[in-house]
């Protein structure tokens, strides 16, 4: 890999990590847990590392110490940190190792215990070596592996990433979570931590053949980092990506309750919004989750303000609609699931009572008289679906909304409107 390509990557993935971590912190103040910290902590260290890896960063932190190839310190022992916050994140994740708190504080004490040793032998090398010479930060392993001291930094180094690496492999292997998506975002940051230990398999050797003084493995040392960085990269997607793709969720289900939203708040009463952009929610980008479960409060506080104009007719009709399909046409009519038919029933009787609100409101502003109208007297009938769990209403909801312009809706309104039209017209005299 060239210098400008590894400019340009590893400016790259600084960028996405340090992106990430901003994220990472947004999440952290709303819910500071010790995983969510060592994520947070890992992602700012990652691209910390990899603005000062880049040659150009390098260079400018040579120069400004006066030692050219001060970068690879920092750089290693940052590396080094990263797979010590990432390796006690697996430990953390463990089920087996978090029923025995005394067996996980041991591990995770052991292996601490490993890196900090490990972080002090390099200082004490690195520092006591000749490192005189122009930087060359794409080679600096096989270009100072002549040197004793740098041999012990650079073996120390590369023995604490192989037993780091691939413990946390083995770790990600072991695991098993119950959340799928956390479970792939799981098995995708072990495939990462075998890309990291492709780059000891791929420097280990050319150090020890250029300690010899023979460099033909050099660039064999060189394309290490190109593992490095594709293993950096999965790691990205490993630890964020169940979290990104329940973000994408919670944006898609925002999205998709607009509708309801707009039926049973927007048209009922504006005061039962949080706020006046509540139906705009500018703050999607940083904050969905809480934007979500203020919908949801919005849209429950809208049905029951609907309370009082429900009747039982709509969700009656769309039952009787239902069955007449299924006896007229039970080869091409499938029938729907209790979730899916309640769902329907409760679209087509939010939105019968919202018709009924509505004619009052028509009829008193007719009268001069456009004040909240007044809620029908007797008690009020049953809106399908009140006994759902508070856990389970986000799913309802989202399924009644998708009901609202279900045909079957639809066509049981019609039906509703029909008798009632017929009923008028019997009464006349």
């Amino acid at each position: 890999m060239s210098e400008n390509a590894s400019n340009t990557l590893y400016l790259v993935i600084a960028v996405i990590n340090f992106s990430i971590t901003a994220w990472k912190c947004a999440a952290l103040l709303r819910d500071p847990t010790p995983t969510l910290a060592l994520t947070t902590s890992s992602f700012l260290c990652s691209g910390t590392v990899y603005l000062m890896a880049a040659p150009e960063g390098y260079r400018e932190l040579g120069e400004w110490t006066g030692q050219p190839s001060f970068a690879t310190l920092p750089v290693y022992i940052g590396i080094l940190t990263c797979f010590g916050h990432l390796h006690m994140l697996t430990l953390l994740w463990n089920p087996r190792l978090r029923q025995t708190p005394v067996a996980l504080r041991r591990t995770v004490t052991t292996w601490l215990v490993a890196y900090i040793l490990s972080v002090a032998l390099m200082i004490v090398s690195f520092s006591c070596a000749d490192l005189s010479g122009p930087a060359d930060p794409l080679r600096f392993n096989t270009k100072f592996a002549d040197d004793p001291l740098i041999l012990t930094f650079l073996a120390t180094f590369l023995t604490m990433l192989t037993c780091g690496t691939l413990s946390t492999w083995r770790q990600c292997r072991k695991v098993h979570l119950e959340d799928p998506e956390l479970q792939h975002a799981l098995r995708s940051f072990g495939i990462a931590n075998l890309f990291f230990f492709g780059y000891a398999v791929c420097g280990a050797p050319a150090i020890a053949l250029a300690a010899t003084g023979d460099h033909t493995l050099d660039r064999v040392g060189v394309f290490g980092s190109t593992f490095g960085a594709t293993g950096a990269l999965i790691a990205c997607y490993g630890l964020s990506g169940a979290a990104v793709s329940a973000w994408l969720r919670e944006r898609r289900d925002i999205k998709a309750l607009q509708p309801l939203w707009d039926l049973v708040v927007a048209g009922v009463d504006q005061d039962l919004a949080f706020s006046a952009t509540s139906a705009r929610s500018h703050r999607l980008a940083w904050n969905v989750g809480f934007n979500l479960h203020r919908r949801v409060i919005e849209i429950l506080d809208g049905m029951r303000a609907l309370r009082p104009w429900v009747s039982s007719a709509p969700a009656e009709a769309v039952h009787a609609v239902h069955e007449q399909r299924l006896s007229t046409g039970p080869t091409l009519t499938q029938r729907l699931s209790n979730p899916e038919l309640q769902a329907i029933a409760t679209a087509a009787t939010l939105r019968d009572a919202a018709e009924r609100l509505h004619a009052v409101r028509r009829d008193k502003a007719d009268h001069g008289r456009p004040d909240r109208p007044q809620a029908p007297s007797g008690p009020a009938a049953r809106l399908p679906g009140e006994d759902t769990p508070a856990a389970d209403e986000r799913t309802r909801l989202l399924l009644v909304a998708q009901a609202l312009s279900h045909p079957l809706t639809t066509e049981a309104l019609a039906l509703l409107r029909s008798d009632s039209t017929d009923s008028h017209t019997l009464n006349q005299p």
